[in-house]
């Protein structure tokens, strides 16, 4: 018996068409699933970085708020001092 006798190959074997066929519809879908999803998750971080720039904006606003209160209370307190007692 010789090498190439006991490395003998299988018998070639065919595919039937709708396995073929049902592996490359399953492939499609896939991608057109993995395509949709990473649109969705795109359009997510779109959304975030809005939202993010509205976040800051809304923070500087709150701060500088802050600073007026503090402002209006200096002048309230001064007037306070300048007004007579009834």
């Amino acid at each position: 018996m010789t090498l190439a006798d006991t490395l003998s190959l299988p018998p070639e074997r065919k595919l039937p068409a709708a396995l073929v066929a049902a592996f490359l519809l399953q492939t499609a879908g896939a991608l057109f699933w993995a395509g949709s999803a990473a649109e969705r998750i795109a359009d997510l971080e779109r959304t975030l970085a809005r939202d993010q720039a509205a976040i800051e904006s809304v923070a500087v606003m709150e701060e500088r708020l802050a600073e007026m209160k503090q402002q209006l209370s200096r002048i309230e307190a001064k007037l306070d001092k300048t007004q007579p007692s009834p």
